[in-house]
C-alpha cells in the first residue's frame, strides 16, 4: 500500500446498530439490557452513550454562562483555582496556630480548621491565634453553632487591623443541618432565625468578604442519601434559609452573597462530577425564580471527600479512594476542597497522614494540570446526560418536599430520615452480600492489620445564641465564653451517621478481642479431593472469612470421611466448611455431613450451591450454603458470636 492510498483510506463509518449486533453477538445469547446499570439514584446508566443522549439546552453554554452548570468562571481554574482547604484538627489552640503556618508553607492555599468549644477555652490565645491569621489566604470554616463568637473574635481583629487587609472566604455555619444531626433547633424556629439573621447583619458590617450561610448536605450523604437526595435537599435548604433571610429584612442581593454551598464527595466518580454541575443548574434556577440577576445566581461550592466511604482497617486504601473523590470534585468545578487524612477514621491523623491528604491535591494542580482547562467533563454525552438527569429527578424530590412543608417541617416528621434510610439500607445490603466491594474490608481484608478501636468521641452539641456585641463584649472583658455555651435538647429523631465499612469493622474487632482473650478465631477448611477440585471455593471461603476477622484452617487432600473427621480430630476449631467442586458433592454425598456430625458436634457449611440434594445436605447437618450472594456480614457475625459463647462457657 502507497502513503497516497494510506491518506485515501477511512475507517467504516459506525452505526448504533452496528454496535448493538456487536454486542449482542459478545454477550453470547445474554440480553443487551443486561449492559444496563441501575443506581441508588434509581437511574439507569447505558453501556453506550451517544449525540443523541445530550442535552439539547446546552446549545451554545460555555463555562461561566447560562445555567452555571459548566462552572462559574468563563476560563475555569484558571480565572481562580480551587483552594486546598484541608481541616486541621488539633489539642489545643497553640498547636492550631503551628498547624495553620506549617499547612500553608506546605502548599495549603486556605485556613480550616475544626471549630469546637475548646476553641474558646483562653480568650487571649483565641485572639493571639485570629490575630495571626494572614488574611492573603481566605478560610474555610464551618462554624456550626459556635459561629457567634467566632464571628465576634474576627470582628475584634478586623477592628484593630483597621483598612489592612480583610477576612475573605466563609465562617459559615447551616443551622439545619445542626438540627438535622442534633434532631433540633436550639430555640423556637422564628426566634432562632431571627437571631441567626441579626448576628449575621452585624458581621457584614465589619467582615464584608466573610461568607456566613452555608447549605451543607455533608450529613445527608454521610447518613446515606443518593446523589438525588443531596441535591433535592440542598436546594431546599438553600430555598429555607434564604427566605428567612428576606423574612428578617435582608436584601436578596446580599442574602445570596453570603451563600457557600459544601458537598461531600462519594465514590462514584461520574456521579459525583454530575451532581456538582447539576446543583450549580438547580441553584441557577432556584435564583432565578427568587428575580436574581444572572450574576447573583453562581453557586459557590466548597466540597470535601467523603467520610461514609472510608475504612479503619486496610487504611492505605483510602488514600486511593480519597484520590478518586477529590479527582471527581475537581472534574465537577469548585471553589474549596478538602481530602481527608487516610487515617482519619481510626483517630490517629499525624503530619504524614496531612501531607498526603494535601499532596493529593498539589499533584491534581501541578502534575495532573487539571488548572489548565475549564470544565473538562463538559461536552461528554455521558456526564451532560447523568447531570440533565439529576437534574430533573431531584427537582422532583424539592417539590415533595416543598409540598410536605419544606426542609424543616420533613426533618421533624421524620419523613426526609425514613427517605435516606430506605437508600441507605439498599447500600447496607449490598455491602453485606458483597454485591458492592469495599476493599481491605468485605473483600481482600488484611488479617494481620493492627489497628486499635478508636475511642467514642462526645455527643454534645454546644450552642451560643448572644449578639454579635454580647460575644464581642464578652471576650474584650475577659469573661469565659463557656460559661455562656449551652447544649441543645433533641426535638425529633437525628439522622443516622456512620459509615459503609462500619458493621464489618465491628467484627474485626470482636475477632481481635477474641484474640486478647488467647482464643484465635478460626474455621476449619474441608477440602475435598485434589488442589484443583477444591482450591477455588477454599480461597474463596477464606477470603470471605477475612472478612470478619477469622482464620481459615485448610486440611490437606481430603480422599474419605475417615480422612474429614481426623482432621476435624486435630483441628481445635468447632465451625468447618466443606470445599470441593461439584463431582466432588456428587461422590462424597450428603453422608459426609451426616458421619461428621455424628462423630462431632460441630457447625458444618458447604461452599457454593450442590447442584442437587440440597435438601438432603440440609438434613444432614449443614448450616448454610456459603456463595456469592450469601449474606456475609450475616454469616460472620453468626460465627463470632458462636466463638464468643463458646470462649465464655470455658472461662
Amino acid at each position: 500500500m502507497t502513503i497516497d492510498n494510506m491518506k485515501a483510506t477511512s475507517f467504516k463509518h459506525a452505526t448504533f446498530e452496528d454496535w448493538q449486533e456487536k454486542a449482542a453477538a459478545s454477550l453470547k445469547g445474554k440480553p443487551i439490557d443486561s449492559l444496563y446499570t441501575n443506581t441508588y439514584e434509581n437511574i439507569t446508566l447505558k453501556p453506550l452513550y451517544t449525540k443523541g443522549d445530550l442535552p439539547g439546552e446546552l446549545a451554545g453554554d460555555l463555562p461561566g454562562q447560562g445555567d452555571y452548570r459548566r462552572g462559574i468562571h468563563s476560563l475555569g481554574y484558571q480565572s481562580e483555582s480551587w483552594h486546598i482547604a484541608n481541616r486541621l484538627f488539633y489539642n489545643n489552640v497553640g498547636e492550631l496556630k503551628e498547624k495553620i503556618d506549617h499547612a500553608l508553607s506546605k502548599g495549603q492555599t486556605a485556613i480550616s480548621f475544626e471549630v469546637k468549644p475548646e476553641l474558646f477555652s483562653d480568650n487571649s490565645a483565641l485572639m493571639s491565634l485570629i490575630s495571626s491569621i494572614n488574611n492573603k489566604y481566605p478560610m474555610s470554616l464551618d462554624a456550626g453553632l459556635l459561629q457567634t463568637p467566632l464571628l465576634a473574635a474576627l470582628t475584634i481583629s478586623s477592628k484593630e487591623a483597621g483598612t489592612s487587609e480583610k477576612p475573605t472566604g466563609f465562617v459559615a455555619a447551616d443551622p439545619i443541618a445542626q438540627a438535622s444531626v442534633i434532631g433540633g433547633l436550639p430555640t423556637e424556629e422564628d426566634e432562632f432565625f431571627a437571631d441567626w439573621a441579626k448576628v449575621l447583619e452585624e458581621a457584614a458590617q465589619h467582615l464584608p468578604e466573610v461568607k456566613t450561610v452555608l447549605v451543607n448536605s455533608v450529613p445527608y450523604h454521610n447518613s446515606g442519601a443518593n446523589a438525588v437526595q443531596e441535591l433535592a435537599i440542598t436546594v431546599a435548604t438553600g430555598v429555607y434559609l434564604l427566605q428567612k433571610l428576606l423574612d428578617n429584612g435582608w436584601e436578596l442581593k446580599k442574602a445570596l452573597s453570603k451563600v457557600v454551598f459544601h458537598f461531600a464527595i462519594g465514590s462514584n466518580f461520574f456521579m459525583e462530577t454530575a451532581k456538582l454541575r447539576a446543583a450549580r443548574l438547580l441553584w441557577s434556577k432556584t435564583a432565578e425564580a427568587f428575580g436574581a440577576e444572572p450574576e447573583q445566581r453562581k453557586m459557590v461550592i466548597s466540597a470535601e471527600t467523603s467520610k461514609f466511604t472510608k475504612t479503619i482497617f486496610d487504611p492505605y486504601v483510602n488514600m486511593l479512594r480519597t484520590g478518586n473523590e477529590a479527582f471527581a470534585a475537581v472534574l465537577g468545578g469548585i471553589q474549596y476542597l478538602h481530602t481527608d487524612s487516610f487515617n482519619e477514621p481510626s483517630g490517629t491523623v499525624n503530619l504524614f497522614s496531612e501531607r498526603v491528604a494535601r499532596n493529593t491535591q498539589l499533584v491534581l494542580k501541578s502534575e495532573a494540570h487539571l488548572e489548565k482547562v475549564a470544565d473538562p467533563a463538559g461536552g461528554s454525552w455521558y456526564v451532560e446526560s447523568l447531570t440533565k438527569e439529576l437534574a430533573e429527578k431531584a427537582w422532583e424530590l424539592f417539590l415533595e418536599m416543598d409540598s410536605r412543608g419544606g426542609i424543616y417541617e420533613t426533618l421533624k416528621t421524620g419523613w426526609l430520615q425514613e427517605q435516606i434510610s430506605l437508600t441507605a439500607e439498599a447500600r447496607e445490603q449490598d455491602i453485606a452480600t458483597r454485591k458492592k466491594s469495599v476493599i481491605g474490608t468485605n473483600v481482600y481484608a488484611n488479617l494481620y492489620d493492627v489497628i486499635a478501636e478508636p475511642g467514642v468521641k462526645g455527643s454534645k452539641s454546644n450552642y451560643m445564641i448572644d449578639s454579635l456585641d454580647s460575644a464581642i463584649s464578652k471576650i474584650t472583658s475577659d469573661s469565659s465564653l463557656l460559661e455562656s455555651f449551652k447544649e441543645v435538647e433533641p426535638s425529633f429523631t437525628s439522622l443516622r451517621l456512620n459509615r459503609l465499612a462500619a458493621p464489618y469493622e465491628e467484627l474485626r474487632f470482636k475477632a481481635k478481642k477474641l484474640e486478647s482473650q488467647g482464643v484465635q478465631p478460626k474455621v476449619g477448611l474441608i477440602c475435598l479431593n485434589e488442589l484443583k477440585k477444591h482450591k477455588a471455593r477454599a480461597d474463596f471461603i477464606s477470603g470471605l472469612l477475612s472478612a470478619g476477622g477469622i482464620h481459615a484452617e485448610r486440611s490437606g487432600e481430603v480422599d474419605s470421611i475417615s480422612a474429614a473427621i481426623e482432621f476435624i480430630n486435630s483441628s481445635k476449631a468447632s465451625q468447618f466448611v466443606i470445599c470441593g467442586d461439584q463431582s466432588s458433592y456428587h461422590s462424597f454425598g450428603p453422608e459426609l455431613a451426616k458421619d461428621i456430625k455424628r462423630e462431632h458436634d460441630v457447625k458444618l457449611y458447604l461452599a457454593g450451591i450442590p447442584d442437587e440434594n440440597q435438601s438432603e445436605w440440609r438434613s444432614a447437618g449443614i448450616q448454610e450454603f456459603l456463595h456469592v450472594r450469601s449474606n456475609a456480614l450475616q454469616t460472620l457475625s453468626s460465627m463470632l458470636q458462636d466463638m464468643e459463647v463458646e470462649s465464655s462457657a470455658k472461662a
